[in-house]
């Protein structure tokens, strides 16, 4: 299934293609930081300007990965790391 997932840096998605593998960090506001998806891959990146609150990714992640992404992204700040 595809999760669209915001980004903290919206610098970082614009290094994004569709094909690159990631995986997706989250930070909550204690510093607490676990990996919520490993070895996601990126089938789009939204054609959007970068805001002060991140970008757009599209991922292409099995359900309980995407149940997890969504849920991050409601309680925590987001990043990807390239592999």
């Amino acid at each position: 299934m595809t999760a669209p997932v915001r980004i903290a840096d919206g610098a970082t998605v614009g290094l994004l293609h569709p094909g690159d593998r990631v995986d997706v960090v989250a930070a909550d506001s204690r510093g607490a930081v676990r990996v919520v998806a490993a070895g996601a891959r990126v089938t789009e990146v939204p054609d959007v300007d970068a805001t002060e609150t991140g970008a757009l990714v599209v991922l292409a992640v099995p359900r309980p990965t995407a149940v997890r992404l969504a849920g991050a992204g409601t309680t925590s700040r987001l990043a990807v790391t390239l592999r």
